[in-house]
């Protein structure tokens, strides 16, 4: 029997401070496997509880909230980002497009390339993209743009503020991770240190961040340091993505058919401090599993995914989790027992799930081009 690929833990605050050791920790050989109840009439989302946003002409391969507005920002493969106005007051959803141009003979023509990254720094005043043409791109809410971004050599795989919303990490093919001055545009460090493609980073603090990629490293670097502060090896793949936990003590890694990784926002130091530490993964195998961390333990495994889960998003309170994938079906789980509560199917494959700051809507990008918002 094949074993379960699990996301590994890394402590980078351990006392042992040597360099190129991976301070790794397998979570939970014993898994425990709870069934989800069956899709019925009372959990299926009605169509009047699901609005679906058409515009993009290609997949949108990521969909972001705005952390203090209904505005929801999406990306695709039509070279463009949009932002959506999707507050209760606005009946009729308006859009604005952020075309992404490059200078070619003296004049602005379209690039031509995906739009692969966003993200909206700490106020929701900012939002940032991250194209295959190589440029990181600064956005206000209005739509206006307000830097272009052009030190890397390729595609944009990564794009990350720091928490004050001062610092823009971008990163991508061209194996270098760079930190910019969001205020003026300037490059202020360029990192160069992995063998291969970037393919996440996560801020711990300001001034610190790790990122993984192709070359199964991961890199813990600082600004104004020229050497990583830290390294890390163990995995036998690429590790695709990385996160901090809510305190910053711990980095979640994940590798080869584990998509992607999320982190609850409870446990110590939270909103929710009488909780357990929660760790979500989701898997090539089509399921999803919920980690407790303190206990080492898997403590559900969801299971009503039929195909590849791409995306999971905790709700901000922690008692929901939202998950997506190439079976065109989004699902919410109750994170304590497991259950499903909410199910929707949609027309496309589901690439990104993610829940708005108040917790009552979950929206999702599709490989239809559609992009879906649901009213909780």
């Amino acid at each position: 029997m094949e074993p379960i690929p699990v996301p590994q833990l890394v402590n980078p605050l351990s006392d042992n401070q040597e360099d190129d050791v991976s301070y790794t920790t397998g979570i939970g050989e014993g898994v425990s496997s709870l069934m989800s109840m069956e899709i019925d009439e009372c959990i299926e989302i009605p169509e009047s509880k699901a609005r679906v946003l058409r515009g993009h002409e290609s997949e949108v391969f990521i969909c972001a909230w705005n952390p203090s507005r209904d505005l929801l920002a999406s990306c695709s493969g039509d070279s463009t980002a949009r932002i959506w106005d999707m507050s209760d007051a606005n009946d009729n959803t308006s859009q604005l497009v952020l075309r992404h141009c490059i200078q070619k003979g003296g004049a602005e023509v379209p690039s031509n390339k995906d739009v692969t990254s966003l993200d909206w720094n700490c106020d929701g005043s900012f939002l940032a993209t991250g194209s295959c043409d190589g440029y990181a791109r600064i956005w206000k809410t209005d739509g206006r743009l307000t830097f272009t971004l052009g030190q890397h050599r390729g595609a944009i795989f990564v794009l990350k503020w720091n928490k004050n919303g001062n610092y823009l990490l971008s990163a991508g093919v061209d194996k270098t991770t760079i930190i910019w001055d969001a205020l003026t545009g300037q490059c202020l460090q360029q990192f160069a240190f992995h063998n291969a493609p970037v393919l996440g980073a996560a801020w711990q603090d300001n001034q610190t961040f790790a990122s993984c990629g192709v070359d199964k490293q991961i890199l813990v670097c600082q600004l104004g340091r020229n050497e990583p502060i830290r390294t890390f090896k163990g995995h036998i793949d690429e590790v695709n993505a990385i996160e901090w936990c809510p305190q910053g003590q711990l980095l979640a890694s994940c590798s080869k058919e584990v998509y992607t990784i999320k982190w609850s926002p409870t446990g110590p130091g939270s909103n929710n401090p009488n909780t357990n530490l929660i760790l979500a993964s989701a898997s090539f195998d089509s399921t999803v599993r919920l980690w407790d961390v303190e206990r080492d333990t898997c403590i559900h495994t969801l299971t009503k995914h039929t195909e590849p889960v791409n995306s999971v998003a905790f709700s901000p309170d922690g008692k929901n989790l939202a998950t997506g994938g190439l079976d065109k079906c989004i699902y919410i789980w109750n994170t304590q027992t497991g259950q499903l509560v909410h199910s929707y199917r949609a027309t496309g494959e589901i690439f990104e799930v993610c829940w708005n700051s108040r917790g009552t809507k979950v929206a999702a990008s599709a490989s239809d081009g559609s992009v879906i918002v649901l009213d909780l």
